[in-house]
């Protein structure tokens, strides 16, 4: 069935792990962490950007790839190691003035959960805890986190 948003959407808030990556952390030999994101994610942001709209990201991690899509696509709002992510959406909201109907959230664990029973529009993907799942008004993507599900998002404002 897939996502259906509204034309009011101007701001796209995301988590990341377990939306654009497979919720996977790689380890090497020499302990170094990597994650694995998807190109059509990464071309998501690009189409947001393109198209006017404003992107943020709000990860419980600090992660190097969220840092990489930032000096690439200069998103709006990049937020790392966020205990308590709805008083960053909060913040996101007031500083650009957005009423409820112009912004969205994804997310898809615990951490996300205060976030998505707040927001008007809510996302999360078919491999998001049964929690998440069951909140009131939610739209799972067809699409599974880190194949293409923020994508998904993305070609529902777009097409």
């Amino acid at each position: 069935m897939g996502v259906i948003l509204p034309k009011s959407i101007k701001f796209v808030i995301t988590d990341f792990d377990g939306i654009c990556t497979d919720n996977c952390v790689y380890i090497d030999a020499n302990g170094q962490m990597s994650r694995k994101v998807n190109f059509k994610d990464i071309m998501g942001f690009s189409l947001l950007k393109k198209n006017g709209y404003k992107v943020g990201i709000i990860s419980g991690e600090k992660n190097s790839a969220i840092e990489k899509l930032n000096d690439v696509f200069k998103l709006d709002e990049v937020h790392q190691d966020i205990r308590i992510k709805l008083d960053i959406i909060k913040k996101i909201a007031e500083k650009y003035n957005l009423s409820e109907e112009e912004y969205l959230y994804i997310g898809d664990d615990v951490n996300d959960y205060d976030s998505l029973c707040y927001v008007k529009y809510k996302i999360t993907v078919p491999d998001a805890i049964k929690k998440i799942k069951n909140i009131k008004g939610i739209q799972i993507t067809d699409t599974r986190g880190g194949e293409g599900a923020f994508r998904e998002v993305v070609d529902s404002l777009l097409y």
